[in-house]
């Protein structure tokens, strides 16, 4: 058995549990980084049938302050969202058994807490989050069907955790989806460590999905940061909170991220098929498993990415 006991000690000498605490708390707890207006939808750039009116009526009534914070902060987040979302409850809707999903490090869960919600005992989810704010947003609307939280770090949910409590047993058999959202990034570059401790949890044709803001060159990677800035966030936030965001965690974050070849790298002994499924920018989602028919099961009930082309700089969907 991977011996993880460095990796743990790692993990708890992260930025995120440390020197970021603070503004994750305060952004939790809806204290700062409030965007001048609630996220919404660009209705026109996803399709208008009943699944898709009835994910983003419920999650925008479900969101807690972190999400709105972070929906306001990358481009057509919350499009995508909801296409991935979406995209889970069609998968999960052609299986024959329950689906579970693992949502890690996602504030209030809000996602997955809608998937679970609209899929009426399909989807079975856990959310985990190490701020107390975020489990009081996801109680906020009374305990969901279907939808769990545990309240803690990623890397504090271990199958022996798992496998003890009695809230968490449910998913002591594997996770058939996990989602990573921008998580790893706020501990360390230690991709490889990382997918592995997290892949423990899922199932053997299971899904592993990625949500990470990849290093490119430092023109490049900044030629996409001034968009998303100048181009989306200021719909949002003034200069001075986009300023002094940068100065009090981005800068610490970018310490964290790797380039998407690095990744490739990690994911290719782990997992004999990925795609690339979403691009904004220098954010990108993956979509990674051993398992061929699942993963082009999943993608195929993607419907196609919900942003203008100008934020977009891969071609959507293609194999890492």
């Amino acid at each position: 058995m991977h011996d993880f006991s460095d990796f743990l000690e790692e993990c708890e000498r992260a930025p995120r549990l440390n020197e970021l605490a603070a503004f994750f708390a305060s952004t939790a707890a809806g204290h700062s980084g409030v965007p001048s207006h609630r996220p919404t939808i660009d209705r026109r750039l996803l399709p208008r049938d009943t699944i898709f009116r009835r994910f983003i009526a419920l999650h925008e009534i479900r969101q807690g302050p972190f999400d709105q914070h972070y929906l306001s902060s990358i481009p057509y987040r919350f499009e995508e969202e909801c296409r991935l979302g979406c995209g889970i409850l069609r998968y999960a809707t052609s299986r024959r058994r329950s689906l579970k999903l693992y949502s890690l490090g996602t504030a209030e869960g809000t996602m997955a807490r809608t998937v679970s919600e609209l899929g009426v005992g399909k989807v079975q989810s856990l959310s985990c989050s190490p701020n107390v704010e975020n489990l009081r947003s996801f109680y906020a609307y009374g305990v969901p069907p279907h939808a769990t939280f545990f309240q803690g770090p990623f890397h504090h949910l271990t199958v022996d955790v798992i496998r003890a409590s009695e809230d968490l047993r449910a998913f002591a058999s594997g996770f058939d989806i996990i989602l990573e959202d921008t998580t790893f990034q706020m501990y360390s570059p230690n991709r490889e460590e990382q997918v592995r401790f997290v892949s423990q949890h899922l199932t053997p044709d299971g899904i592993f999905v990625f949500v990470e803001k990849f290093k490119h060159d430092e023109r490049e990677y900044r030629r996409r940061e001034y968009q998303k800035d100048f181009g989306f966030k200021t719909r949002f936030f003034s200069g001075d909170d986009i300023r002094a965001k940068e100065e009090q965690v981005l800068t610490r974050m970018n310490e964290s991220e790797v380039t998407l070849a690095e990744m490739a790298k990690v994911l290719k002994p782990l997992f004999e098929h990925c795609y690339v499924t979403w691009n904004s920018g220098n954010f990108y989602t993956l979509a990674a498993s051993n398992s061929a028919d699942n993963i082009e099961q999943f993608i195929g009930k993607l419907c196609a990415p919900a942003l203008p082309v100008e934020y977009v700089y891969e071609d959507i969907p293609r194999k890492l």
